[in-house]
Protein backbone atom coordinates (compact mmCIF):
# COMPACT_ATOMS: atom_id res chain seq x y z
CA UNK A 1 0.00 0.00 0.00
CA UNK A 2 2.97 2.35 0.88
CA UNK A 3 4.37 2.11 -2.82
CA UNK A 4 0.89 2.63 -4.38
CA UNK A 5 -0.04 5.70 -2.22
CA UNK A 6 3.56 7.01 -3.04
CA UNK A 7 2.97 6.11 -6.90
CA UNK A 8 -0.66 8.32 -6.58
CA UNK A 9 1.17 10.98 -5.53
CA UNK A 10 3.47 11.80 -8.37
CA UNK A 11 2.82 14.47 -10.53
CA UNK A 12 4.20 14.81 -14.13
CA UNK A 13 5.18 17.61 -15.65
CA UNK A 14 5.15 18.59 -19.67
CA UNK A 15 7.93 19.29 -21.68
CA UNK A 16 8.22 23.26 -22.77
CA UNK A 17 8.30 23.18 -27.00
CA UNK A 18 11.24 26.13 -26.45
CA UNK A 19 12.97 27.49 -23.43
CA UNK A 20 12.52 30.81 -25.20
CA UNK A 21 9.24 32.48 -24.08
CA UNK A 22 8.23 34.06 -27.53
CA UNK A 23 8.40 31.45 -29.30
CA UNK A 24 6.14 29.39 -26.81
CA UNK A 25 3.68 32.09 -26.91
CA UNK A 26 3.36 31.95 -30.85
CA UNK A 27 2.83 28.12 -30.64
CA UNK A 28 0.08 29.19 -27.91
CA UNK A 29 -1.65 31.82 -30.58
CA UNK A 30 -1.02 29.18 -33.27
CA UNK A 31 -2.25 26.21 -31.33
CA UNK A 32 -5.30 28.55 -29.78
CA UNK A 33 -6.29 29.88 -32.88
CA UNK A 34 -6.52 26.28 -34.38
CA UNK A 35 -8.40 24.85 -31.41
CA UNK A 36 -11.38 27.73 -31.53
CA UNK A 37 -11.39 27.06 -35.35
CA UNK A 38 -12.11 23.35 -34.76
CA UNK A 39 -14.62 23.95 -32.18
CA UNK A 40 -16.35 26.55 -34.30
CA UNK A 41 -15.93 24.48 -37.40
CA UNK A 42 -17.34 21.13 -36.03
CA UNK A 43 -20.10 22.63 -34.40
CA UNK A 44 -21.20 24.73 -37.21
CA UNK A 45 -21.18 21.11 -39.12
CA UNK A 46 -23.13 19.27 -36.19
CA UNK A 47 -25.90 21.99 -36.00
CA UNK A 48 -26.06 22.13 -39.55
CA UNK A 49 -26.95 18.72 -39.82
CA UNK A 50 -28.94 18.47 -36.99
CA UNK A 51 -31.54 21.89 -38.37
CA UNK A 52 -31.98 20.90 -41.78
CA UNK A 53 -33.99 17.59 -42.76
CA UNK A 54 -32.77 17.92 -45.90
CA UNK A 55 -29.26 16.48 -44.63
CA UNK A 56 -31.08 13.35 -42.10
CA UNK A 57 -29.38 10.89 -44.48
CA UNK A 58 -27.10 8.20 -42.60
CA UNK A 59 -24.26 9.84 -44.29
CA UNK A 60 -24.62 13.37 -42.70
CA UNK A 61 -25.70 11.80 -39.53
CA UNK A 62 -22.08 9.84 -39.41
CA UNK A 63 -20.38 13.20 -40.07
CA UNK A 64 -22.31 15.11 -37.23
CA UNK A 65 -21.13 12.11 -34.92
CA UNK A 66 -17.65 12.77 -36.11
CA UNK A 67 -17.90 16.30 -35.70
CA UNK A 68 -18.88 16.17 -31.89
CA UNK A 69 -16.08 13.29 -31.47
CA UNK A 70 -14.16 15.87 -32.78
CA UNK A 71 -15.18 18.68 -30.46
CA UNK A 72 -14.69 16.13 -27.72
CA UNK A 73 -11.08 14.86 -28.89
CA UNK A 74 -9.13 18.41 -29.12
CA UNK A 75 -11.10 19.41 -25.85
CA UNK A 76 -9.05 16.48 -23.78
CA UNK A 77 -6.06 18.17 -25.11
CA UNK A 78 -5.95 21.57 -26.04
CA UNK A 79 -6.99 23.34 -22.75
CA UNK A 80 -4.18 21.79 -21.01
CA UNK A 81 -1.37 22.51 -23.61
CA UNK A 82 -2.54 25.62 -24.17
CA UNK A 83 -1.75 26.62 -19.95
CA UNK A 84 1.54 24.50 -20.13
CA UNK A 85 2.87 26.83 -23.11
CA UNK A 86 2.41 30.15 -21.45
CA UNK A 87 3.40 28.88 -17.94
CA UNK A 88 6.56 27.27 -19.68
CA UNK A 89 5.30 23.41 -18.04
CA UNK A 90 5.82 24.60 -14.94
CA UNK A 91 1.86 23.53 -13.76
CA UNK A 92 2.63 19.89 -13.13
CA UNK A 93 -0.28 17.69 -13.49
CA UNK A 94 -1.60 15.10 -10.53
CA UNK A 95 -1.06 11.37 -11.44
CA UNK A 96 -5.15 10.64 -11.38
CA UNK A 97 -6.04 13.54 -13.93
CA UNK A 98 -2.11 12.41 -16.12
CA UNK A 99 -4.70 8.84 -16.48
CA UNK A 100 -7.43 10.50 -16.76
CA UNK A 101 -6.48 12.57 -20.07
CA UNK A 102 -5.17 9.55 -21.42
CA UNK A 103 -8.42 7.62 -20.67
CA UNK A 104 -10.16 10.61 -22.69
CA UNK A 105 -7.60 10.80 -25.43
CA UNK A 106 -7.46 7.05 -25.98
CA UNK A 107 -10.98 6.54 -25.88
CA UNK A 108 -12.21 9.49 -28.27
CA UNK A 109 -8.70 8.90 -30.54
CA UNK A 110 -10.16 4.92 -30.85
CA UNK A 111 -13.85 6.26 -31.91
CA UNK A 112 -12.44 8.61 -34.44
CA UNK A 113 -10.54 6.04 -36.13
CA UNK A 114 -13.25 3.29 -35.98
CA UNK A 115 -16.33 5.69 -37.21
CA UNK A 116 -14.11 6.58 -39.69
CA UNK A 117 -14.02 3.35 -40.89
CA UNK A 118 -17.94 3.05 -41.30
CA UNK A 119 -18.38 6.15 -42.76
CA UNK A 120 -16.36 4.50 -45.70
CA UNK A 121 -18.77 1.17 -45.58
CA UNK A 122 -21.34 3.62 -45.65
CA UNK A 123 -20.08 5.41 -48.77
CA UNK A 124 -19.56 2.00 -50.51
CA UNK A 125 -22.94 0.83 -49.76
CA UNK A 126 -23.97 4.10 -51.30
CA UNK A 127 -22.35 4.28 -54.74
CA UNK A 128 -22.21 0.32 -54.81
CA UNK A 129 -25.96 -0.50 -54.13
CA UNK A 130 -27.85 3.14 -54.13
CA UNK A 131 -31.51 1.49 -54.92
CA UNK A 132 -30.91 -0.31 -51.57
CA UNK A 133 -28.99 2.11 -49.44
CA UNK A 134 -31.46 3.35 -47.18
CA UNK A 135 -33.01 -0.34 -47.04
CA UNK A 136 -29.27 -1.20 -45.85
CA UNK A 137 -28.76 1.37 -44.27
CA UNK A 138 -31.59 2.00 -41.71
CA UNK A 139 -31.46 4.50 -38.71
CA UNK A 140 -31.44 1.69 -36.33
CA UNK A 141 -28.07 -0.18 -37.82
CA UNK A 142 -26.61 3.40 -38.24
CA UNK A 143 -27.00 4.20 -34.24
CA UNK A 144 -25.51 0.72 -33.70
CA UNK A 145 -22.88 1.12 -35.45
CA UNK A 146 -21.94 4.74 -33.92
CA UNK A 147 -22.56 3.16 -30.21
CA UNK A 148 -20.03 0.07 -30.96
CA UNK A 149 -17.48 2.63 -32.09
CA UNK A 150 -17.64 3.87 -28.78
CA UNK A 151 -18.01 1.16 -26.89
CA UNK A 152 -15.08 -0.43 -28.46
CA UNK A 153 -13.01 2.66 -27.91
CA UNK A 154 -14.10 2.92 -24.15
CA UNK A 155 -13.20 -0.90 -23.83
CA UNK A 156 -9.83 -0.14 -25.49
CA UNK A 157 -8.98 2.78 -23.47
CA UNK A 158 -10.03 1.64 -20.19
CA UNK A 159 -7.84 -1.50 -20.28
CA UNK A 160 -4.81 0.55 -21.91
CA UNK A 161 -4.82 2.96 -19.54
CA UNK A 162 -5.10 0.72 -16.23
CA UNK A 163 -2.56 -1.07 -17.83
CA UNK A 164 -0.03 2.00 -17.96
CA UNK A 165 -0.90 3.70 -14.32
CA UNK A 166 -0.30 0.32 -12.92
CA UNK A 167 3.04 0.32 -13.52
CA UNK A 168 5.35 1.84 -10.58
CA UNK A 169 6.86 5.31 -11.67
CA UNK A 170 9.82 6.58 -9.74
CA UNK A 171 12.48 9.40 -10.11
CA UNK A 172 12.23 11.22 -13.56
CA UNK A 173 8.77 12.35 -14.26
CA UNK A 174 9.75 14.98 -16.78
CA UNK A 175 6.77 14.22 -20.02
CA UNK A 176 8.29 15.07 -23.52
CA UNK A 177 5.29 15.92 -24.79
CA UNK A 178 2.51 18.60 -24.26
CA UNK A 179 -0.30 15.99 -22.86
CA UNK A 180 -0.42 12.70 -21.51
CA UNK A 181 0.16 10.40 -24.61
CA UNK A 182 0.66 6.55 -24.01
CA UNK A 183 4.40 6.29 -25.22
CA UNK A 184 5.64 9.15 -23.90
CA UNK A 185 4.48 7.73 -19.90
CA UNK A 186 5.38 4.70 -20.67
CA UNK A 187 9.32 5.71 -20.95
CA UNK A 188 9.08 6.95 -17.36
CA UNK A 189 7.59 3.90 -15.98
CA UNK A 190 10.45 2.12 -14.18
CA UNK A 191 8.96 -1.69 -14.38
CA UNK A 192 8.93 -4.48 -16.86
CA UNK A 193 6.73 -2.94 -19.94
CA UNK A 194 6.45 -5.44 -22.38
CA UNK A 195 3.21 -6.42 -21.59
CA UNK A 196 1.79 -2.67 -21.95
CA UNK A 197 3.76 -2.60 -25.12
CA UNK A 198 2.19 -5.40 -26.48
CA UNK A 199 -1.42 -4.17 -25.64
CA UNK A 200 -0.57 -1.13 -27.01
CA UNK A 201 0.23 -2.98 -30.62
CA UNK A 202 -2.74 -4.90 -30.31
CA UNK A 203 -4.78 -1.63 -29.63
CA UNK A 204 -3.22 0.09 -32.75
CA UNK A 205 -3.98 -2.65 -35.07
CA UNK A 206 -7.81 -2.56 -33.68
CA UNK A 207 -8.12 0.95 -34.29
CA UNK A 208 -5.38 1.88 -36.87
CA UNK A 209 -4.75 -1.52 -38.96
CA UNK A 210 -8.18 -3.36 -39.26
CA UNK A 211 -10.36 -0.06 -40.35
CA UNK A 212 -7.76 1.11 -42.97
CA UNK A 213 -7.61 -2.55 -44.36
CA UNK A 214 -11.30 -2.18 -44.73
CA UNK A 215 -11.35 1.37 -46.15
CA UNK A 216 -8.66 0.40 -48.42
CA UNK A 217 -11.31 -3.04 -49.45
CA UNK A 218 -14.10 -0.54 -49.63
CA UNK A 219 -12.18 2.33 -52.05
CA UNK A 220 -11.08 -0.47 -54.78
CA UNK A 221 -15.04 -1.44 -54.95
CA UNK A 222 -16.17 2.12 -54.84
CA UNK A 223 -13.42 3.28 -57.63
CA UNK A 224 -14.78 0.26 -59.64
CA UNK A 225 -18.02 1.27 -58.84
CA UNK A 226 -17.76 5.20 -59.92
CA UNK A 227 -16.32 4.25 -63.25
CA UNK A 228 -19.23 2.75 -64.22
CA UNK A 229 -21.34 5.69 -63.94
CA UNK A 230 -21.97 6.50 -67.49
CA UNK A 231 -22.67 10.71 -66.53
CA UNK A 232 -19.74 12.60 -66.02
CA UNK A 233 -21.63 14.65 -63.25
CA UNK A 234 -22.29 11.73 -61.41
CA UNK A 235 -19.09 10.43 -60.97
CA UNK A 236 -17.55 14.03 -60.64
CA UNK A 237 -20.31 14.04 -57.37
CA UNK A 238 -19.27 10.28 -56.32
CA UNK A 239 -15.39 11.31 -56.53
CA UNK A 240 -16.25 14.78 -54.77
CA UNK A 241 -17.76 12.68 -51.84
CA UNK A 242 -15.39 10.36 -51.59
CA UNK A 243 -12.51 12.75 -51.61
CA UNK A 244 -13.22 14.17 -48.84
CA UNK A 245 -13.62 11.37 -46.43
CA UNK A 246 -10.22 9.99 -47.91
CA UNK A 247 -8.36 13.15 -47.63
CA UNK A 248 -9.64 12.96 -43.88
CA UNK A 249 -8.30 9.23 -43.42
CA UNK A 250 -5.21 9.70 -44.84
CA UNK A 251 -4.25 12.41 -42.26
CA UNK A 252 -5.85 10.74 -39.79
CA UNK A 253 -4.28 7.54 -40.05
CA UNK A 254 -0.60 8.44 -41.61
CA UNK A 255 0.52 10.73 -38.86
CA UNK A 256 -1.33 7.79 -36.06
CA UNK A 257 0.22 5.13 -37.76
CA UNK A 258 3.72 6.73 -37.55
CA UNK A 259 3.59 7.00 -33.89
CA UNK A 260 1.76 3.70 -32.87
CA UNK A 261 2.58 1.62 -35.73
CA UNK A 262 6.11 0.55 -34.81
CA UNK A 263 8.58 -0.44 -32.31
CA UNK A 264 8.31 1.34 -28.73
CA UNK A 265 12.08 1.02 -28.34
CA UNK A 266 12.53 3.11 -31.97
CA UNK A 267 9.84 6.03 -30.58
CA UNK A 268 11.98 9.56 -30.57
CA UNK A 269 10.03 11.85 -28.35
CA UNK A 270 10.63 14.92 -30.39
CA UNK A 271 8.93 13.44 -33.66
CA UNK A 272 6.41 12.28 -31.65
CA UNK A 273 5.34 15.77 -30.25
CA UNK A 274 5.65 17.28 -33.79
CA UNK A 275 3.64 14.43 -35.47
CA UNK A 276 1.17 14.53 -32.82
CA UNK A 277 0.50 18.37 -33.19
CA UNK A 278 -1.24 17.05 -36.71
CA UNK A 279 -3.79 14.79 -35.04
CA UNK A 280 -4.74 16.76 -32.32
CA UNK A 281 -5.15 20.19 -33.53
CA UNK A 282 -4.44 20.19 -37.22
CA UNK A 283 -7.17 17.48 -38.70
CA UNK A 284 -9.69 18.65 -36.12
CA UNK A 285 -9.76 21.74 -37.67
CA UNK A 286 -8.97 20.95 -41.34
CA UNK A 287 -12.08 18.42 -40.95
CA UNK A 288 -14.90 20.21 -41.47
CA UNK A 289 -12.84 22.48 -44.08
CA UNK A 290 -12.38 19.54 -46.23
CA UNK A 291 -15.90 18.13 -45.64
CA UNK A 292 -17.70 21.49 -46.20
CA UNK A 293 -15.22 22.32 -49.65
CA UNK A 294 -15.59 19.28 -51.38
CA UNK A 295 -19.25 18.27 -50.25
CA UNK A 296 -21.37 20.24 -52.61
CA UNK A 297 -24.80 19.67 -50.62
CA UNK A 298 -23.13 20.77 -47.52
CA UNK A 299 -21.31 23.47 -48.89
CA UNK A 300 -24.90 24.51 -50.50
CA UNK A 301 -26.83 24.13 -47.14
CA UNK A 302 -24.30 25.94 -45.15
CA UNK A 303 -24.36 28.69 -47.74
CA UNK A 304 -28.35 28.61 -46.98
CA UNK A 305 -28.22 28.58 -43.00
CA UNK A 306 -25.73 31.02 -43.12
CA UNK A 307 -27.82 33.68 -45.72
CA UNK A 308 -31.24 32.70 -43.61
CA UNK A 309 -29.57 33.76 -40.08
CA UNK A 310 -27.95 36.98 -41.30
CA UNK A 311 -31.43 38.00 -42.76
CA UNK A 312 -32.78 37.47 -39.36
Amino acid sequence: MGDENQTVDIQFHFHPFSPILEIQILIFVAFLLMYIGSLIGNATIFLTVWAERSLHTPMYFFLANLAVLEIFYSSTVAPLALVNLLTMGRIPISFTGCGTQMFFFVFLGSADCILLGIMAYDRFVAIRDPLRYTLIMRWQLCAQLAMGALVLGFILALQLTALIFHLPFCGHNRITHFYCDVLPILRLACGDTRMQEAVIFIVSVITLTIPFSLISISYIFILAAILKIRSAEGRHKAFSTCSSHLTVVLLQYGCCSLIYLRPSSSYDPEMGRVVSVVYTFVTPVLNPLIYSMRNKELKDTLKKVMKRHLLH
